[in-house]
């Protein structure tokens, strides 16, 4: 969970806020990297961490007896 957790603050504070001056430099779609990580990149990237956290949490739950 932490490492989930890791990558989100990454994902959202970091590409988000902090770099996202040189992530404008590049171009997506014909916009700036940086903003496409702002308002889309982020909602998939947390898409993709609820699936695995939930995987995980299966995966979890099958070893110890509790599914």
């Amino acid at each position: 969970m932490g490492r989930l957790l890791c990558v989100w603050a990454l994902v959202s504070y970091g590409l988000g806020i902090l770099f996202v001056e040189p992530l404008n430099a590049i171009r997506l779609g014909g916009f700036p990297l940086g903003f496409w990580f702002a308002h889309q990149g982020s909602i998939y990237v947390f898409i993709i961490l609820i699936w695995t956290y939930a995987r995980l949490a299966d995966r979890l739950a099958e070893r110890y007896g509790v599914d």
